[in-house]
């Protein structure tokens, strides 16, 4: 999106060294205005309440629970939000630092963040994740020393798969190389999305046939490999459709559809709801 298309939106600034971590007790923000974000971010709630509203969907505020939020997506939360937690916020470029052991877990919870966007810890759970970010936040607060940048990425990588391996989001009974090719997979549409729609095209730069790239999905993703494709399109229209003032035509052509008409096809089947019903269900956004 241009910036001269959004619709009261800020855009959060990049980070210093993209990363940082934060102990909040109090309000993550004072007013309820869009925010999207240009990084990962990671919500530790401890406790608190309020509503936080992520691309559109509402999500209770809630004890014990994480919130997931990928770079690109639009947040806001109520006036009455109130959180004692962490707020651990990365880049992708700092991801980079991480041990390539950690990689699958980090596209399973950034790359497709929809299905998992909130999730609730059970007592063991938020302890164990309670205590690693207690201990990146005070690495972080350290004086700079060399190679801590790599002590932080360590850190991290530890964190994004002990929260990966939450609700059993990291699928056993596959081998590394399966979860490797689908990391792959995922990270790849991700980015090429507007581009191609096709089953096909992607399994062919990944040297697969469209019959292995569809088992390997349904065994590690437990979905179809049509569904992450279509997952990242439909976040990104309903994105386009709330907080801009583009036309439904114009963001028709920017996702890659043929016509129009494809488009709000497409869109209702997946959604239920034509793209000009679901913008009306958000006209006041930002008034």
């Amino acid at each position: 999106m241009h910036r001269a298309d959004i619709i009261n939106i800020t855009i959060h600034p990049a980070l210093k060294d993209s990363f940082s971590i934060t102990a909040i007790d109090g309000q993550l923000f004072e007013d309820d205005a869009l925010r999207r974000i240009s990084f990962n971010e990671l919500i530790f709630v401890r406790n608190g309440h309020g509503t936080i509203t992520i691309d559109g969907k509402a999500h209770a505020i809630t004890p014990h629970s994480l919130f997931i939020l990928s770079k690109g997506q639009i947040y806001a939360v109520s006036h009455d939000n109130l959180v004692n937690g962490y707020i651990l916020r990365f880049g992708d470029c700092f991801w980079e630092k991480t041990p390539a052991s950690a990689a699958n877990c980090k596209a399973v919870l950034y790359n497709d963040p929809s299905g998992h966007q909130q999730m609730q810890l059970d007592t063991r759970e938020e302890q164990v994740i309670d205590s690693l970010l207690s201990t990146t936040l005070e690495e972080f607060n350290m004086p700079d020393y060399v190679n801590k940048g790599d002590a932080l990425a360590a850190y991290l990588k530890i964190i994004m798969i002990k929260v990966a391996n939450v609700n059993s989001l990291l699928h056993t009974g596959h081998s590394s190389t399966d979860n490797q090719v689908y990391r792959q997979y995922v990270e790849l549409v991700s980015r090429e999305y507007r581009n191609t729609h096709e089953v096909n095209d992607y399994a062919g730069k990944l040297g697969l046939s469209y019959r292995q790239l569809a088992d390997l999905c349904k065994r590690c993703g437990g979905r179809r490999a049509k569904d992450v494709i279509n997952g990242q399109l439909v976040a990104e229209a309903k994105r386009l459709l709330q907080f801009s003032t583009k036309p439904v035509k114009e963001i028709s052509y920017l996702l890659n559809f043929a016509t129009p008409y494809q488009f709000s096809n497409f869109f209702k089947k997946e959604t239920q709801v034509s793209p000009n019903e679901y913008r009306t269900q958000f006209v006041k956004i930002g008034i």
